[in-house]
């Protein structure tokens, strides 16, 4: 691949986003699925323990509601609150994560009936035709911030050990594919790093697309793998502190961590956790549920790095700055691992359509299946201004947040392309995070 000039910035939004009766539906489609995440649960299990990594579930389900309510509704509407205290509920900026399981919530029934109100109201004032840029704009951030509280929801329900969730469009999985392995040579340049100035649809972090370097690299063709990776925990990985930065190695025997947090031996194998099922681990699919520390130590086990997120998105996007690896279409199951359809990940070499080099040898898998940690801290881009919606990315400029790439299995696909920005705390193995690599310099 050659990078040796910037390519043509493309501004257009994406033209669905301006016609009110695109976005209702994907109002309601993300309604489905939350509601689909949280249905079959019974009461018992709606009562969740205190963990730093998930949120109770009745009041995360009321803050999705409310989030919307205060967007489409009341900031752009003027509308009254449609609950008098719900601001004291539910507003995360302000209710403190582990005071969440203190307050005194409404019970299921009223908050799925203020669920429901609050989205009745926001279709009864959506025009069916062509919506400003505003208009659409404020009813597009209650459907991605939606669609990411789903993805969470899904995390919780692996890390209590509750059922695989029952998605309408889900399909077996798909365990085939070819072998993919090796490194693609990816020539260096000038890069446009971010998202086109101009474009209405995406968040503050991504913006805006700026000149940066990029020095010519190798990147693997695909994600680790679970067979990979066990290779390093058979060896001692875990128990070897030359592979593991100071700081990885105090996370280590903070957490005791011996191998992948859901995985346990039976004999000589190895088996998985997957939700409530116990499985053989399949050696094929991408490492999952990792976090930065143990990419890191793997890394310096194989004598391999982690990419920064310019080479992740010079490698996705390619030179010619697509929006996904593959160009302009959108998402497709033969293309991409995401939406919940096969409620787990697949083999690395599974959807060939959707390599970044259609009909050569490409990076597989670059959107979808697992997220992908970088070797960057999340750090705002030059220019950074920050959106109405200010919680979302300026008070995790911390420096403690690495960004990863790339979205995983139950990733909305309207939410993912090529200049994505998803940030965690090294320490986080329940997030469906993996990682792909690339070579040291010689």
């Amino acid at each position: 691949m050659h990078a040796s000039k910037p390519a043509p910035l493309k501004t257009a939004p994406p033209e669905v986003w301006l016609r009110g009766s695109d976005v209702a539906a994907f109002l309601q489609d993300a309604r489905r699925r939350t509601l689909e995440l949280v249905e079959d649960l019974t009461d018992e299990q709606l009562r969740v323990p205190l963990l730093p990594i998930i949120n109770p579930i009745l009041w995360e389900i009321g803050h999705v509601a409310w989030f919307q309510e205060k967007w489409a509704l009341r900031h752009l509407r003027g509308a009254p609150p449609v609950r008098a205290h719900g601001d004291a509920l539910w507003d995360s900026a302000a209710v403190a994560h582990d005071t969440r399981w203190d307050l005194m919530l409404p019970s299921r029934a009223e908050t799925l009936g203020y669920m429901q109100e609050v989205l009745d109201r926001v279709l009864d004032r959506l025009p069916a035709g062509e919506l400003t840029e505003q208009e659409a704009y404020f009813h597009w951030l209650p459907v991605m911030h939606e669609d990411m509280h789903d993805e969470a929801f899904t995390y919780t329900r692996q890390t209590l050990g509750y059922p695989a969730p029952k998605f309408a469009n889900a399909q077996a999985l798909v365990c085939g594919g070819e072998s993919v392995s090796g490194d693609v040579e990816i020539a260096g340049g000038e890069f446009l790093l971010g998202a086109p100035p101009g474009e209405v649809f995406v968040f503050d972090n991504e913006k805006w697309a700026h000149p940066v370097r990029v020095e010519p690299f190798r990147m693997a063709r695909a994600a680790v793998t679970n067979g990979e990776f066990a290779g390093f925990v058979d060896d001692g990985g875990y128990r070897r502190h030359e592979f593991w930065s100071e700081d990885g190695w105090a996370w280590r025997e903070k957490a005791r961590a011996e191998h992948p947090v859901y995985w346990s031996r039976d004999g000589a194998a190895w088996n998985q956790r997957h939700f409530d099922q116990v499985r053989l681990l399949p050696r094929a699919h991408p490492i999952i549920h990792v976090n930065w520390f143990e990419a890191e130590a793997w890394c310096r086990w194989a004598q391999r790095r982690l990419p920064t997120e310019a080479e992740w998105e010079l490698a996705a996007a390619t030179p010619e700055k697509r929006r996904y690896p593959w160009g302009e279409e959108a998402p497709s199951p033969e293309r991409a691992n995401l939406d919940g359809r096969a409620l787990g990940c697949v083999a690395v070499g599974a959807h060939a359509a959707g390599d970044n080099a259609p009909n050569r040898r490409g990076c597989r898998q670059m959107l979808g299946n697992v997220w992908e940690w970088t070797a960057t801290v999340f750090a705002p881009y030059p220019g950074f201004v920050v959106d109405p919606y200010k919680e979302y990315s300026e008070p995790w400029f911390t420096g403690e947040y690495r960004v990863l790439r790339g979205g995983c299995w139950a990733t909305r696909s309207r939410l993912i392309r090529t200049t994505w920005r998803n940030f965690y705390t090294r320490e986080r193995r329940d997030v469906f995070a993996g990682f792909r690599t690339c070579p040291l310099p010689v």
